[in-house]
């Protein structure tokens, strides 16, 4: 089956996870419906092979008329090859529900990520996301199973239980009783997995964070020596995880043991009545052939109903996570003033920073996250009085702001495809889901090759990023194959790559932290120049410590526990401050290792 990844999947239901998993049928109503047709047809006709078999007997075998026993048994083989297709289209049509399910849930999912932006690591963790994606998804598809086979258990069964009817009352009684007395049993045991499943899965989240934390910082923790206390506290976190996927383990044996065990004693109450009939003369040996059918064929749909309750019940439990993140919300964005027509002042208060248009300005400060939260404000990634020309940013619309303030951050995301598409996506957003890029590509069977015309302002931007020589060291050069987070290159060549993907946008305003902290001396002092000339006439902050750098910026700000302390030219503050030219010295003396042999490039 076909699927569109840009059609709308409509808008989901949230009011809890039982409304999520009907909207997901209603949806799809129509495939929905069919597949319930054909389990219900297909479990029926399985349940009136006993009925045929129990005609040849009398009708045919019995009374020796090979007339009738050919015609019934022509019939009984007729049935079996409609059943087998009737089988096929089942399982193809309950394929397609389900695929349905799983892409509709990752698509209204994603694009609920992609709406929270930046807002989402502050909302949810990594761990619940990637859970709810790897483990969740899958959960809320199986348990669509219930519109299919488990419609078609319910039919069979009533309809059994009338066939039942005509052999003896007392057993069509025992027959339409049996699956209620299950429910009894087995129904508190589908309430304990709900709870015990909720558990896990909160845990499972928190652990696949964690997973993900160690992942990216390693490295750091070897250098910092403290590998083993944190392998240490995931070990005990993975223990109780185990422990409750233990707890959760016991409840679903118990379910999948009674869902066993019961229908078979169920069923062979059944068969010792039929037997018990029989012997007295009650119902014909015919009759009685067909009680054993009967029996037989209840197996199906008492196994459905069963698996029906079990998956019902995870696929609440992950219904509910998803309805969880969806219920999640961006900050209100209430602005309604427009905002400057022409290149203006930005100035943050907190700070006392001010940002003069066309001019490439400087934050140099000892504490990194503090020429960070400037950025943040200037950006309006987190609230504050700061202002643009006269107007606050707060009162200014986000989608005005984020189409001319560009904030590039050093952990901003790449995602996995050839370095063209890397790059020079058509839409590129380096903040939109929390530092993250995304790129809205055509489909793959839509893609042509890049014209001259598109390649140029892409070259232009790697040019000014000092990447050309990455492209040329690559194997199949624009299209060579990037890994996700561009695992297969260096850090410093990430480095590039983030600032050249930023520089194709063109922003009217860029707010660039830390853009060569990776780069040996010569490449960092060949992208200060370039960078200079590509953004002339346009508004760039660089929150930076690198004299490279800082010498090429018309005005710096030096910070001081988060203000302003000092203002004007790298010159002029090496000469007037001591505190900026002791700032300036130790970075220059960081920068030496790097400048015999960058590993970065």
């Amino acid at each position: 089956m076909r699927i569109d990844a840009y059609e709308d999947p409509g808008r989901p239901e949230r009011r809890g996870g039982w409304w999520y998993l009907a909207w997901l049928v209603r949806r799809q109503w129509p495939r929905c419906l069919a597949g319930a047709v054909f389990a219900s047809v297909w479990m029926v006709l399985l349940a009136a092979t006993p009925y045929l078999m129990a005609r040849a007997v009398d009708h045919g075998l019995e009374p020796g008329d090979l007339g009738a026993l050919a015609g019934w048994t022509g019939a009984m083989v007729a049935v079996g090859g409609v059943n087998a297709w009737l089988g096929v289209l089942r399982h193809r049509t309950m394929t397609k529900v389900r695929m349905d399910a799983n892409f509709r849930t990752v698509k209204v999912v994603v694009g609920h990520a992609t709406r929270l932006g930046a807002a989402l690591r502050s909302q949810v963790g990594t761990g619940e996301v990637v859970t709810i994606g790897v483990g969740d998804v899958q959960t809320i598809s199986a348990s669509l199973t219930a519109v299919g086979p488990g419609v078609g258990a319910v039919v069979a069964y009533a309809v059994v239980g009338g066939l039942m009817v005509s052999v003896s009352v007392r057993l069509a009684l025992v027959v339409l009783l049996g699956v209620p007395l299950l429910a009894l049993v087995i129904g508190p045991l589908m309430g304990r997995l709900q709870g015990r499943e909720t558990e896990y899965r909160e845990r499972q989240s928190v652990l696949t964070a964690r997973i993900g934390d160690l992942a990216g910082g390693l490295r750091v923790l070897n250098g910092l020596g403290g590998k083993g206390l944190v392998a240490d506290a995931f070990r005990g976190d993975s223990g109780r995880l185990r422990e409750q996927g233990y707890r959760v383990g016991a409840v679903t044996s118990w379910i999948q043991a009674l869902g066993v065990g019961l229908p078979m004693l169920f069923l062979a109450l059944v068969t010792w009545l039929g037997a018990r009939l029989a012997a007295q003369g009650q119902i014909s040996v015919g009759e009685l052939v067909s009680v054993y059918g009967y029996v037989v064929a209840l197996g199906w749909p008492v196994a459905f109903l069963i698996e029906m309750g079990h998956q019902l019940s995870r696929g609440v439990v992950a219904a509910r996570r998803v309805v969880a993140f969806l219920r999640l919300e961006p900050p209100r964005d209430e602005g309604t003033r427009e905002a400057p027509a022409e290149p203006a002042v930005l100035h943050d208060p907190a700070s006392g920073v001010r940002v003069l248009p066309g001019r490439l300005t400087a934050l140099a400060t000892s504490r990194p996250s503090d020429a960070t939260d400037i950025l943040d404000r200037l950006g309006r990634y987190t609230p504050s009085d700061a202002t643009w020309g006269d107007v606050p940013l707060t009162e200014i619309p986000l989608p005005q702001i984020r189409s001319r303030i560009l904030v590039a951050t050093p952990e901003a995301d790449l995602f996995a495809g050839s370095l063209h598409e890397v790059v020079g996506a058509q839409e590129t957003n380096l903040r939109g889901a929390g530092n993250c890029a995304t790129s809205h590509n055509e489909p793959a069977d839509a893609k042509q090759p890049p014209g001259a015309d598109e390649l140029a302002p892409l070259t232009q931007a790697l040019t000014a990023a000092a990447a050309e020589d990455i492209v040329r060291a690559l194997p199949d050069g624009l299209e060579t194959p990037i890994e996700a987070q561009a695992r297969n290159l260096s850090g410093g060549q990430r480095q590039r790559i983030r600032l050249a993907r930023a520089l194709l946008t063109d922003p009217e305003i860029l707010l660039a932290a830390e853009p060569t902290s990776a780069l040996d001396t010569h490449t960092e002092a060949t992208v200060a120049d370039r960078l200079k000339r590509a953004r002339k006439g346009r508004t760039t902050v660089l929150a930076a410590t690198s004299p490279l750098l800082l010498d090429r910026a018309d005005v710096v700000h030096h910070l001081v526990d988060g203000k302003v302390a000092a203002t004007g030219t790298h010159r002029e503050l090496l000469d007037t401050e001591p505190g900026y030219r002791a700032l300036v010295a130790r970075d220059a003396q960081d920068a030496e290792p790097a400048a015999e042999g960058d590993p970065a490039r």
